[in-house]
């Protein structure tokens, strides 16, 4: 991180700037606890109420750093699809394109033979030929031939249209992908601001406070945990895994000590959606990417109904997740700076649970 630890002087003017970048265009979110107050290099080190702002704010950082996250991720999936269809769309004037030709050919081909054929009316022709019954019987071939030729310019017509509508929308597809290009660095330009804020934030503690900052960060979990489990929510929490859900849990677990990543969705690293997507994705169910996504399309069921292998979505904004592992705890990819790990399902706001499985 930094080259050199200062006292908490440094840290203060830090905290300032992180608060600058809170208020910087993008999601928003109001700071309830003031910075502390500027200390001397010469005072102690930092009290115990300074580290729970430090706390707080790193949260609200590493929060906003995980919307930016989804974000990218959905940018990243839309232009997934619509780089996919654009190909799809390719063949499909390509091969538009040969039909229309072979189609070309076969009207030209027609057309002249209809020239050749040309001459006296029907009627004139049909006076001087010397098998009446014949002529007649090739003026039918003649009139079929002429349906044919209708349909083959009818056919003709509609592949036209067909390329044009295919080249019409193959353009608004690239103009689509474009936009989530954008999208996309635009929410990667987010997540960096907001991670490298984080982390010279921390870079300006000592070690000590670097300790009791966990420490704190450990109460607050534990704290909320307990509140959680006092309330009696799990009380009724009898379901069990089913035999897909077990699998999800199983991978999920087998992750357990690998580092977040922002964006990431393994083998060696993954955040906190990339861990449920492939945990899912290993018991044969394929989920959305990010845990909006997931909170929206996902089946949703009661907490007292909850079992192992569902889905936790944390926060008001759907901006986290964590998959149930029983007993009241969960598996999540936390944030920049941590693993994989095991916690208490209620340490952090939960906004509701969602099943992948059928």
């Amino acid at each position: 991180m930094g080259a050199g630890k200062r006292s908490l002087t440094t840290v203060t003017m830090a905290l300032a700037c992180a608060a600058a970048i809170m208020a910087a265009p993008g999601v928003a979110y109001a700071d309830p606890t003031p910075s502390p107050a500027p200390r001397s290099p010469s005072s102690t080190p930092a009290s115990t109420k300074d580290l729970e702002a430090i706390r707080k704010k790193l949260d609200k950082l590493y929060h906003d750093a995980a919307v930016a996250t989804d974000a990218y991720n959905a940018a990243e999936e839309k232009a997934d699809k619509q780089s996919a269809q654009i190909v799809e769309l390719a063949r499909a004037i390509v091969q538009g394109q040969a039909k229309l030709d072979k189609l070309k050919d076969r009207a030209g081909a027609a057309a002249r033979a209809q020239y050749r054929s040309g001459g006296l009316p029907p009627e004139a022709e049909l006076m001087l030929s010397d098998n009446p019954q014949q002529y007649l019987d090739g003026a039918g071939r003649v009139r079929q031939g002429e349906r044919a030729t209708k349909s083959l310019l009818a056919e003709l017509a509609r592949t036209q249209k067909d390329l044009k509508q295919y080249a019409k929308d193959a353009s608004a597809q690239w103009q689509k992908l474009e936009g989530n290009r954008k999208a996309k660095a635009e929410a990667k330009k987010k997540v960096k601001k907001q991670i490298a804020a984080a982390e010279k934030l921390e870079s300006e503690l000592e070690e000590d406070e670097k300790e009791r900052l966990a420490e704190l960060e450990r109460e607050a979990a534990a704290k909320a945990q307990t509140a959680w489990l006092d309330s009696g929510v799990l009380d009724d929490v009898k379901g069990e895994a089913t035999a897909s859900g077990k699998k999800a849990v199983e991978y999920a677990t087998e992750q357990l000590g690998k580092q977040y990543e922002w964006g990431a969705e393994g083998p060696k690293t993954f955040d906190c959606s990339g861990l449920t997507l492939q945990a899912w994705a290993a018991a044969g169910q394929a989920i959305p990417r990010t845990s909006q996504e997931q909170w929206k399309q996902l089946d949703r069921v009661d907490i007292k109904d909850m079992r192992p292998g569902d889905l936790i979505i944390y926060n008001s904004d759907a901006s986290h997740v964590a998959m149930y592992i029983g007993d009241g705890a969960m598996i999540h990819a936390p944030r920049p700076g941590r693993t994989v790990t095991v916690a208490g399902a209620g340490s952090m706001p939960i906004l509701g649970v969602v099943r992948p499985a059928a």
